[in-house]
């Protein structure tokens, strides 16, 4: 395997590999709550003017109607992508009066559990799918955890890049070559991704309402009116406060290879719960009419309701679940689910984010990545938590193959790696990604200057609650995404919004008069298939 110790010398690089790895392909996922000038949720329908959820490629919905989604298309310019990601957000705000965007992860105020409305897609069979299923978050999981608002981060080697890695190993370059390229990446990602809370983490506080409706008991301390705070936490989003399946934990899947992944998250849907079970799947209403509850009463109502940090993907076509995918054409890409929203960017997140989750990503694709098992992974996962809760504490330990070993010292020998990974990828076109990397480090010497550490210090030096943070942030990003567009133009996002119209229309007229029971019912036949056995059927 070309290791990573090739990609870090300055005179090993060959010109093709400098170019092949500047090609990057990155996306971005940011979700942000739409609220009142007074800070509680909006109770307002998705603005009409931007089209429908359902098939908008940009300017979607998450769980909630006020929980909006923004998709960058998939480009290898980190630029593009955040001019992108800005006009998004600059052409979405035309459309929501005097509401604001929430700039951070945890929610503001959180009273009525009624105020969360599920989001609302129309009446075609697909819509009224995920509608349901985010009905059926709600009684498994409680609507509070669903507004609970991330960035995900895409990212995808260029086939350029594939290519010597191949060509170096003696192999051949095909599908199954990438996937097994990228479950290693995956591997050592579990490994090492409490280091994402730990510099990326910025939710150290939240809201006290919203703990009415969490699960997770964590020994927080009150700040001002309404807050309370993790004294070294960095990501309460990600802690037991945050969305989880605990049941998913005996599905014991591991990223070993793709095959048993797909075979275990498969099972998934399809193995009974007890617990959910007794939430019901249909209900007849006070009307006499039957309504669904939820999808099914399994472990996961559908592959989507796996919760992980980081999940390999492939674009799926009509009809097609994930895993189908998956078996289709082998890993396309990776997404990175473990990033807050960044307080202090008005998108979500920054370029220095940007070029310091490429480095660490390259970092996990390019390093050996020995199998884990179960246990190895639950470990892994131990550390994470303990980053999640604790991470700025100068005196945390985390497990490194059964010893015990300082953070600060895991962090320097990563950053270390890092930092020579940084020179190649900078060659000799300037040194953003050796700036990246230096001003980080400046966390790894400080734990107080991390998203986490800032924030927490910004409270109380300014005597402000997180609700009044969120707001001062709100309004002010407000004010400076009222600019031109950079990248789309008018024209596009006016197609985008008629074409969703259009297309939305067409799927909810071939569905009426058909059965949404039987729509459903041969989802789930074909969901059990392998990728081969639905091409033969």
């Amino acid at each position: 395997m070309k290791s990573l110790a090739h990609f870090q010398s300055t005179t090993e690089q060959s010109a093709a590999e400098q170019a092949a790895i500047r090609k990057l392909q990155r996306g971005i996922e940011r979700e942000c709550l739409r609220i009142t000038s007074e800070g509680r949720l909006a109770a307002t329908t998705h603005p009409i003017g931007l089209g429908k959820t359902l098939t908008h490629p940009h300017i979607t919905t998450d769980y909630a109607e006020m929980l909006l989604e923004f998709i960058t298309p998939v480009a290898s310019d980190i630029q593009v992508t955040l001019d992108q990601l800005t006009d998004i957000h600059s052409y979405t705000y035309r459309f929501m009066g005097d509401e604001l965007m929430w700039p951070l992860s945890m929610p503001c105020f959180v009273g009525d559990p009624e105020d969360i409305h599920i989001a609302r897609y129309g009446a075609s069979h697909s819509g009224r799918m995920k509608n349901l299923y985010r009905r059926g978050l709600t009684h498994r999981y409680g609507g509070g955890m669903q507004i609970i608002a991330g960035v995900h981060y895409n990212f995808s080697v260029p086939a350029a890049m594939w290519e010597a890695l191949a060509a170096e190993e003696g192999v051949q370059l095909d599908p199954g070559y990438i996937s097994r390229r990228y479950f290693g990446l995956i591997r050592n990602y579990k490994r090492v991704c409490w280091v994402i809370p730990y510099l990326f983490g910025a939710s150290p506080a939240v809201c006290q309402s919203f703990l009415d409706h969490a699960d997770g008991q964590i020994d927080l301390k009150p700040l001002g009116k309404g807050t309370l705070y993790r004294e070294y936490g960095t990501s309460l989003r990600m802690s037991d406060l945050g969305y989880t399946n605990k049941e998913q934990a005996d599905l014991q899947i591991t990223y070993n290879s793709l095959s048993d992944y797909v075979g275990r998250l498969r099972r998934a849907i399809t193995t009974p719960s007890q617990r959910f079970a007794r939430i019901g799947v249909k209900e007849t209403n006070a009307q006499g009419e039957t309504e669904y509850r939820q999808l099914n009463a399994n472990i996961l109502q559908i592959e989507n309701e796996f919760y992980s940090p980081i999940r390999p993907k492939r674009v799926a076509t009509s009809g097609e679940t994930p895993t189908q995918a998956l078996e289709r054409g082998g890993v396309e890409y990776i997404e990175v689910r473990a990033l807050d929203v960044n307080p202090f960017s008005p998108v979500g997140i920054s370029e220095g984010q940007i070029r310091m989750l490429d480095l660490l990503l390259l970092y996990c694709l390019l390093s050996d990545s020995p199998e884990l098992d179960w246990d190895a992974q639950q470990m892994t996962e131990r550390n994470f938590n303990k980053v999640v809760l604790d991470g700025r504490n100068p005196r945390l330990t985390l497990n490194d193959n059964g010893y015990e070993r300082p953070i600060s010292d895991w962090l320097e020998e990563l950053f270390a790696d890092l930092q020579a990974l940084a020179r190649f990828m900078d060659g000799g076109s300037g040194d953003d990604y050796r700036q990246s990397v230096a001003e980080h480090y400046k966390m790894v010497l400080n734990p107080e200057l991390t998203l986490s550490g800032q924030m927490l210090a910004l409270m109380r030096e300014e005597h402000l609650d997180n609700s009044h943070l969120g707001m001062q942030l709100a309004k002010r990003y407000r004010e400076e995404l009222q600019q031109p567009l950079r990248y789309f133009t008018e024209q596009q996002f006016e197609q985008w919004t008629q074409a969703s119209i259009d297309e939305q229309t067409a799927r909810e007229e071939k569905d009426a008069g058909t059965s949404f029971d039987h729509f459903l019912e041969d989802y789930f036949v074909k969901a059990k298939c392998t990728a081969a056995e639905c091409e033969k059927s």
